[in-house]
């Protein structure tokens, strides 16, 4: 059992916290199932009408031909990125350095499809044009992740998207989505996700991220390539005797949350504001350009974690429950803006940027 630090402690006893939706517990599923009908029938190794129409409504959500529901989003882009080598004869896929499949996956797509992998521009700015255009030959599919949340949710401009989306095509090179946080990017690119996902031959969605499900995943593209995914799946053994309990929590809370992207943008540049207005502390980016952002300090995390524990305590607003340490001089957090934000009275949070500033200054 991993072992709770002071700082994770103070956090989970706050009275209002900085970021996200609140805790994940049983409310969450609870919340989620209260107004349904008990005779509703559930689904049985990812059939049934409960599934059917959810997955329905998520393909014309992202304005593809058919969608199918995944236990995981590792699970449906390591499938997604197969089908799309074996339509092509060739087992090379380019992504950026810091993907989800290249630092969390324990090489999943590598060991279990003998895939290799070309990693894409510097570890510390988005893929651009160029560097799709430059690649080495032999390249199946191309992912794309928006946001890059390892260099704080930022983002290619859509007209990029565009171009790499028609250099794509143009050579028969597939172009997937990893938009585990779609959602959150919207309304920086004033776009809907059926005209991002437009440009994109397969999507992935993910159905706690951003929302606040409980876990899994959406996976998008034309008829046949969910065909061939679905036949993945069951060969995962993602076909769960049931669905259900993640498909109705996400569905539950996709119409409560996906309309409020457009709030937790604004307050995320609000709060960055605030955080760039500090001693001793930057937001990358500077200006977020979607829900979330990373906080830099550069102090040590040895430093900084008494810093904001006492801020913790002084104030009741969870600032973040965990530090990541850059190197001896530096350290950051991350921020997921959602619904906690707005139940933080305006007077308290000036009175926990103002502590944060002096604290930073007398470091």
């Amino acid at each position: 059992m991993r072992e709770v630090t002071p700082l994770q402690e103070v956090y989970n006893q706050s009275a209002y916290k900085l970021a996200n939706h609140g805790a994940r517990s049983v409310h969450v599923l609870k919340k989620a199932f209260e107004e349904m009908n008990g005779d509703v029938a559930g689904d049985l190794y990812g059939t049934g009408q409960i599934i059917d129409d959810f997955q329905d409504k998520m393909a014309a959500f992202l304005g593809k031909e058919n969608a199918v529901f995944f236990p995981s989003g590792t699970m449906a882009q390591q499938i997604a990125l197969r089908i799309w080598c074996d339509e092509k004869g060739d087992k090379k896929v380019a992504y950026h350095p810091l993907s989800h499949l290249e630092i969390h996956e324990e090489d999943g797509l590598k060991e279990l499809h003998n895939i290799e992998t070309v990693l894409l521009t510097d570890r510390d700015r988005v893929i651009d044009l160029k560097d799709v255009m430059n690649m080495e030959d032999g390249v199946a599919a191309v992912l794309l992740e928006l946001p890059q949340r390892e260099i704080g949710g930022q983002l290619p401009s859509f007209e990029t998207l565009e171009k790499i989306s028609q250099y794509c095509s143009e050579r028969g090179i597939r172009l997937h989505l990893d938009g585990a946080r779609l959602l959150e990017v919207l309304p920086y690119y004033q776009k809907s996700a059926a005209e991002v996902c437009a440009l994109f031959d397969s999507v992935y969605l993910s159905l706690y991220k951003g929302i606040g499900g409980i876990a899994g995943a959406i996976l998008a593209g034309d008829r046949d390539f969910i065909k061939q995914s679905k036949v993945w799946k069951r060969r995962y053994g993602g076909d769960l005797i049931s669905l259900y309990p993640y498909t109705v929590p996400a569905d539950y809370y996709l119409d409560l949350r996906s309309s409020k992207m457009e709030q937790y943008f604004r307050e995320a540049k609000e709060v960055a504001e605030r955080f760039n207005s500090c001693y001793g502390i930057s937001t990358l980016p500077e200006v977020p350009v979607s829900t979330m952002f990373h906080v830099h300090f550069q102090h040590s995390k040895e430093q900084v974690g008494p810093l904001l524990l006492q801020i913790e305590q002084e104030t009741e607003i969870g600032l973040t429950n965990h530090l990541k340490e850059i190197n001896e001089q530096s350290c950051y957090f991350e921020v997921h803006m959602g619904d906690m934000y707005s139940e933080i009275p305006k007077e308290l949070v000036t009175r926990a940027f103002d502590l944060l500033d002096k604290s930073m200054k007398h470091l």
